[in-house]
């Protein structure tokens, strides 16, 4: 697909990168394939080697350590020629917050449909994490991270396709950039030294001038701000009451969703950036800002209105109510096809509990606490699933949301549920780890349903509607 981006023609295809990242606090923190890294683009650069200039690349360390000893062994300069500029600490393309891809790039994928790629050192990459519009992310290492960008592509021979050609016209083959074992070895034993980690951390709790001038407020409890898009004090107590309450079955509940298998956290749990025609950026823009002021999910995470529009707001999303991927569902009572959370939101406001049926492996992925915040703020009371990941199902719990399991054999499609039916499930008084749970289907029992509460300590956290009020009031005195 043809696209001019600065002036210059390209064109790309299915495989193509678009985005390169040397990033997470893992690889990034291995000495010799960070220097490795950087003597690879050394030789690049001498080689006469670039990135294409729409390729979007970055390099953010898990340290500072390591900036200090690319810096000083002289090799920055040489990542930085290649675009593979320091931009942060932390958590960044790994966990989707790449940023935009520019603009006459996004076009050509839309366009074309591509299945465009991204390449990163992280240690995950789930469908719908890295960005939404690289339908295809692998994970390499740092050195290899530079050698796909160069490439521009991934579907490459390295044995016996070139990386490139030199600036004297010469074919360059990854053999003739990749440093040997002995090169690394020579600049890590004279600049990877115990000098540099006590310097670096000895000031870790100083931070920059800008981080010390911050004005802070010194009051006891937090100074909530209303005007704030970034924190605001959360909903999760409200009508929470000192007394833990009887435990109410669930009547006349909707699906809010309904999946296949598979589903990751990173399809529920809002991340990366937020997309200009989605529920956050419509709040966002009703609070005054403007599309390059909604940064991303993850910067607005202390905003629970914020992070709930987010909630199920994965362009990936595999929804069986739609005919295509995308973070919409179905109202269920007039058939109108909405963004999850303004379906969530009408339910809400008609009193309507919601649920979620899905398939094998629900909640699959890293461990985001948001995959249970947001459904639980979203007015989903229950999830029935074939199967778990286990750290998920723990959270559900944690939320107050009811993990139930079909029975062996069993799944949704062999009880021919459709998910447009009206679901009540009934929750008994001496609810106990792994009780069979009767669910109601249009007025009546259809079948049974295994509650994955499969310790005491799990059923006395969701008797008091999740862990979060069981601290309270045990804080209180009243458990």
């Amino acid at each position: 697909m043809p696209f001019v981006f600065e002036g210059q023609n390209f064109e790309i295809g299915h495989g193509s990168v678009v985005i390169s990242a040397i990033t997470s606090c893992t690889n990034t923190s291995n000495p010799s394939v960070m220097l490795g890294a950087g003597l690879l683009a050394k030789k690049a650069i001498e080689h006469g080697l670039s990135v294409p200039s729409y390729v979007k690349t970055s390099l953010s360390p898990g340290s500072g350590v390591v900036t200090y000893y690319l810096k000083e062994s002289g090799v920055t300069p040489f990542l930085e020629q290649l675009g593979f500029h320091i931009i942060g600490y932390g958590c960044m393309t790994c966990i989707g917050n790449s940023g935009p891809l520019p603009e006459p790039v996004a076009e050509a994928i839309e366009k074309g449909d591509l299945v465009t790629v991204g390449i990163l050192s992280g240690n995950r990459n789930f469908e719908g994490r890295i960005h939404p519009l690289t339908r295809a992310n692998y994970l390499a290492s740092p050195l290899l991270v530079i050698a796909y960008a160069i490439a521009g592509r991934v579907s490459i021979d390295f044995e016996c396709e070139p990386l490139g050609v030199s600036s004297d016209g010469r074919d360059v083959f990854l053999k003739d950039v990749w440093p040997t074992r002995e090169e690394i070895q020579a600049v890590e034993r004279e600049f990877v030294v115990p000098a540099i980690f006590k310097e670096v951390y000895s000031k870790i709790s100083h931070g920059t001038p800008m981080w010390q001038s911050l004005d802070a407020p010194d009051d006891l409890l937090y100074p909530w701000d209303k005007r704030s898009t970034y924190i605001q004090k959360p909903a999760f107590f409200e009508g929470m009451t000192r007394e833990i309450q009887p435990k109410q079955s669930i009547e006349g509940a909707y699906v809010l969703l309904n999946l296949g298998d598979s589903v990751t956290t990173d399809h529920i749990s809002p991340a990366g950036s937020i997309a200009r025609n989605s529920p956050a950026a419509r709040y966002l823009a009703s609070c005054g800002l403007t599309p390059r002021e909604f940064n991303s999910y993850g910067s607005r995470r202390g905003n629970d209105s914020v992070m709930a529009r987010g909630t199920f707001a994965n362009v990936r999303l595999a929804n069986k109510f739609l005919p295509r991927l995308g973070p919409k569902t179905v109202y269920i009572p007039t058939g109108e096809l909405m963004d999850v959370y303004d379906a969530a939101a009408r339910y809400r406001e008609e009193g309507r509990p919601l649920i979620v049926l899905a398939g094998k492996d629900y909640g699959c992925g890293p461990s985001r606490d948001w995959a249970a915040k947001g459904p639980q703020m979203l007015g989903i009371r229950a999830v029935i699933a074939e199967s778990y990941e286990r750290i998920h199902r723990s959270n559900l719990i944690g939320m107050g949301i009811v993990p139930l399991q079909y029975l062996e054999g069993q799944s949704a499609s062999s009880l021919r549920l459709t998910g447009r039916e009206v679901y009540a499930i009934h929750m008994p008084e001496d609810l106990h780890p792994g009780h069979l749970i009767d669910v109601s289907v249009n007025g009546r029992v259809h079948f049974q349903a295994k509650a994955r509460l499969d310790t005491d300590v799990e059923v006395t956290y969701f008797n008091h509607g999740g862990i979060l009020n069981y601290m309270i009031r045990r804080t209180l005195g009243a458990c």
